[in-house]
């Protein structure tokens, strides 16, 4: 048998003006106990829970959001191809802590690909309608757009990681400098002296900041910077497989990598097994995010830990809290936030 909707007098779903008229007070009184407004005496909000508990009054979301000028949802923008959010875990993590952080909200979740022109320009017109309360950007290179129309819109949104020093929207990131530099400082104290480095995409801040932290542990250590040492990458396995194989070809008898990513590390073993080269012996390897790729490589990879979960609870606190701030968006993006979280170094078998 189907449920029975609750019925008021009129036959339809208890109105807002039944439960006034059974709890014998106003009706802008009902919407305050409902909203939670402590402007109400104990004795009147027993009173309204108990008239909408016997009429089973269920608000109406869409029309409180409607008439606060708010959709109550928020949208998880990628501007990255589908087939990469899958198949890196950064973006599963980062969606957990979203998830985690929106748990004890009513707000709904939106997923939403931009990896190409078309899907932008879509994504841009579907925000000018102002559809969602706010955006949290994942995975930003420098040139994306998005970021900038956000600002024009006066949308809150907030940045997985800044595109630059300046960024002027809210991010959360972590400490990518610090990581990497720990990572090369940690070779180097193993007795590595040849290390390489395969970055990153470049016009990804993070990115760069990986490659300034690799230059500058070898700066301290007193060695000259080698590019042939360096190849540029993508974030992907593939993208490390072909960069590990370009290292190899210009510097033979490289000792140590250091992949800006445990997918790239992945790509790049794979390689160094082909040329018959032994992790660790013949050449260390170490990655940087610690996901389940690094724990399950053979030998374990070593990798720098970032809170990627933590950063996608604190991205959507940061946002949440830039919904409800009642000040003007001037006022709104002086107080923005740039937050970096700390990186650790989780030391296996691979180094």
């Amino acid at each position: 048998m189907g449920s029975r909707q609750p019925k008021g007098r009129s036959g339809g779903r208890p109105t807002l003006e039944e439960v006034a008229a059974r709890a014998g007070v106003g009706r802008g009184t009902v919407s305050r106990v409902i909203n939670g407004s402590p402007r109400v005496s104990a004795h009147t909000r027993a009173a309204v829970e108990e008239a909408v508990a016997e009429l089973g009054y269920v608000p109406n979301t869409a029309a409180r959001a409607l008439a606060a000028n708010r959709t109550d949802s928020i949208a998880v923008v990628v501007p990255e191809p589908e087939s990469r959010f899958f198949a890196e875990p950064y973006f599963s993590d980062i969606i957990h802590g979203v998830g985690v952080a929106l748990a004890d909200t009513d707000l709904q979740l939106l997923l939403t690909f931009a990896g190409g022109d078309r899907e932008r320009r879509r994504l841009a017109q579907y925000l000018s309608a102002h559809r969602v309360d706010g955006v949290l950007l994942v995975s930003v290179h420098a040139d994306d757009p998005l970021p900038d129309l956000l600002q024009q819109l006066e949308i809150p949104a907030v940045i997985s990681g800044r595109r630059r020093a300046d960024e002027p929207l809210a991010s959360v990131d972590s400490d990518n400098f610090a990581g990497a530099r720990a990572a090369v400082t940690h070779l180097l104290a193993r007795g590595r002296r040849r290390i390489a480095t395969i970055t990153g995409r470049l016009d990804v801040y993070g990115a760069q900041r990986r490659l300034d932290g690799y230059r500058d542990a070898l700066a301290e250590a007193g060695y000259e910077p080698d590019e042939a040492l360096t190849a540029p990458a993508d974030f992907t396995e593939e993208g490390g497989r072909r960069a590990m194989a370009d290292l190899l070809a210009r510097r033979p008898d490289l000792d140590a990598v250091f992949a800006a990513s445990d997918v790239m590390a992945a790509g790049a073993r794979q390689v160094l097994r082909r040329a018959g080269r032994r992790i660790p012996d013949d050449v260390a390897l170490v990655g940087f995010d610690d996901s389940a790729i690094a724990r399950h490589m053979d030998p374990p990879l070593t990798s720098v830990r970032q809170p990627i979960v933590e950063m996608g609870r604190v991205m959507t606190d940061v946002l949440l809290a830039e919904i409800a701030d009642p000040r003007p968006a001037a006022a709104r993006r002086l107080a923005r936030q740039q937050i970096v979280l700390p990186t650790d170094l989780v030391h296996r078998a691979s180094s």
